[in-house]
């Protein structure tokens, strides 16, 4: 723990650069991650240019976690985003309805929870869904680090889908990683870049349940240090409102091919070594929460 302190009072772009070495070096010890990426990033089109940059950005994003979640709430990381054409973000929040916001395996998707909380917790507070870790020591470590006000997290269990829930009742928000691969009977296998893979039924179903909208946020990790660019996004089309299998289907087709898109405008920022196309583990709890 104290070294992970040590770091996180290194500055961001040291920090920057020793993560892409890192990037590297677990490319180069693994055969198995640069097997699979590079057949993830090949079977989405993405250049030998873009699928290098993969490879450090995944070391990076290891790299600044100590200094997202030890640093003292000093004010720097709020310095350090930059808000990119925020409006339909703005306006839906004011509005005051349920927001479900999507955010992809790319860039600093830590840093997008703590720039929203930023920006808009004061009104509109955040519920992150995680997956705790199995170590008892390292799951404290993990809520502790992650809770500020106007951010709580709720587990990928039953009870957090509830918390979910519940935030949205009140007109908050709740983020989710789609592009996560989700316990078995808690998705439908739906393509991704042209594969099929099991995706999440979770975020429409919170969509419909709550009557809330949805968006993407995205955020781009800038070079050498330079801090973040936050992007926001539409869906590609409206969800359906049935529950049946076909409706779920015909959602999470559309939030892939919506992430299709976010990911492949900045493609060399995408965890392409993340096991999207794996079988879903066998599922812990039920898997639907009407409550």
């Amino acid at each position: 723990m104290q070294v992970l302190r040590w770091f996180s009072r290194w500055p961001l772009s040291v920090l920057h650069v020793t993560g892409g070495v890192l990037g590297w070096i677990v490319w180069a010890t693994s055969p198995t991650y640069r097997r699979r990426l590079r057949a993830n990033a090949r079977l989405a089109g993405v250049d030998d240019r873009a699928r290098r940059q993969a490879v450090a950005e995944a070391g990076r994003m290891v790299a600044e976690t100590p200094w997202l979640w030890l640093r003292p709430d000093d004010g720097q990381l709020k310095q350090c985003c930059e808000w990119v054409m925020p409006e339909q973000l703005d306006s839906t929040v004011a509005a005051g309805r349920p927001l479900v916001m999507l955010t992809p395996h790319m860039g600093s998707f830590e840093v997008a929870a703590r720039a929203f909380v930023d920006r808009y917790g004061d009104v509109k507070p955040l519920t992150v869904l995680y997956r705790p870790a199995r170590q008892r020591a390292l799951r404290d470590f993990q809520e502790g680090a992650r809770a500020r006000p106007g951010l709580a997290t709720a587990p990928a269990s039953l009870s957090g889908v509830r918390q979910m829930l519940r935030a949205l009742r009140r007109g908050e928000c709740v983020g989710l990683l789609p592009d996560q691969v989700p316990p078995e009977g808690q998705g439908v296998w739906a393509p991704f870049f042209r594969l099929p893979a099991y995706t999440m039924t979770l975020a429409a179903r919170l969509v419909q349940q709550a009557g809330a909208d949805c968006l993407v946020l995205r955020c781009e990790r800038l070079p050498w240090g330079r801090g973040f660019r936050l992007h926001t996004h539409a869906l590609v089309r409206p969800l359906p409102t049935g529950s049946d299998l076909e409706a779920q289907t015909q959602a999470a087709t559309i939030i892939n091919e919506t992430m299709e898109q976010v990911i492949l405008q900045d493609p060399g920022q995408y965890l392409w070594g993340y096991h999207r196309y794996k079988q879903p583990r066998p599922a812990d709890t039920p898997a639907t929460d009407e409550g």
